[in-house]
């Protein structure tokens, strides 16, 4: 089986790539499972600390680049489709946002029509495809109505690949996923990023920065989760999914303050008093559009699940960044 992980060398590509090297195989319904021969990661930068594999091939490129990415099409079995640029680069260069987000999706997407292969293609989305006034409660049946470009940029993606899975070109699935917390690594673009910092720096003697209210609540789930997710999407059969290809994921509402009441829990009084805060009035604005109470009963018919409590996250991040 021939694998391809488009933004592949960032943290969640890493990531699915390792798993997948750690069972060995992949099963398709109620199939045999099957041995994974080749895992390509795709992505505009080449990264660091990759998985070490004969298997992992690393290549560097343009996703809205039609040659290249005809290329790596051909023979694939499965692609998580990762490349984007997050929130906040998205709105503040649109030109940059539409051709990662929208034209590389749809680049992606017409590559693989071409081929006639029908691989799985499991799409990353996510909240931001909801902004301004929701219900108390989001639904899988509540209406998008993104309120940024990059929000609208998810949802178009949404429709891309749930029909060109209607049309026999692929066989899609698209998880709309909670705000990952702890992300590993270093701070990035989005308004989301604070999330993690004010727990990663932390736990490394680092201070960090919280711009939001105290009481300002978040859905997340935790990169193991969305890992698990991410493979458990891929073994989906179409005949269960149907023409509904759009899966929000369940996830867990926290507030900053719980957040922080755990950080207390797992490292102590010390590690909180790291967080400093900054309020900025427009990432409050942006994370206060978002919805923060999801009822997932699609996805939790289909097995999927949230983490049980923010504490476990906390300890996950710790287990999974050990030196």
């Amino acid at each position: 089986m021939n694998i391809l992980i488009t933004g592949g060398t960032g943290f969640i590509g890493k990531q699915i790539a390792q798993k997948l090297l750690d069972l060995g195989t992949i099963q398709f319904d109620e199939q045999a499972p099957e041995q994974i021969k080749k895992i390509t990661l795709f992505d505009a930068f080449s990264g660091e600390d990759l998985p070490q594999d004969p298997r992992i091939q690393v290549v560097t490129g343009d996703i809205t680049d039609r040659e290249l990415v005809s290329q790596l099409t051909q023979d694939i079995d499965v692609v998580w489709h990762l490349a984007a640029v997050v929130s906040s680069a998205a709105e503040a260069d649109f030109d940059l946002g539409m051709n990662v987000n929208l034209y590389g999706l749809l680049n992606l997407l017409d590559s693989i029509r071409a081929h006639g292969n029908q691989p799985r293609v499991i799409f990353a989305s996510g909240c931001a495809v909801f902004g301004g006034d929701l219900p108390e409660i989001v639904t899988d049946k509540t209406v998008v109505t993104p309120k940024s470009s990059y929000g609208m940029q998810k949802a178009v993606g949404e429709l891309l690949v749930a029909d060109y899975s209607r049309k026999g070109f692929i066989d899609g699935r698209v998880l709309r996923l909670p705000t990952i917390v702890v992300r590993p690594g270093k701070p990035n673009k989005a308004a989301s990023t604070f999330f993690s910092s004010i727990i990663r720096e932390p736990l490394k003697g680092e201070t960090a920065v919280c711009p939001v209210q105290a009481d300002t609540p978040v859905f997340i789930t935790s990169p193991r989760r969305c890992v698990e997710s991410m493979i458990q999407a891929a073994s989906l059969s179409p005949e269960r999914l149907g023409d509904n290809r759009i899966i929000p994921l369940p996830g867990l509402t926290v507030t900053v303050h719980e957040m922080l009441e755990a950080l207390k829990q797992v490292a102590g009084q010390s590690a909180v008093d790291l967080v400093k805060w900054e309020e900025d009035k427009t990432i409050q604005r942006i994370v206060q559009s978002w919805p923060v109470q999801v009822e997932a009963k699609y996805a939790e018919s289909l097995g999927f699940k949230a983490d049980s409590n923010f504490e476990s996250i906390i300890q996950a991040h710790i287990e999974d960044t050990k030196e």
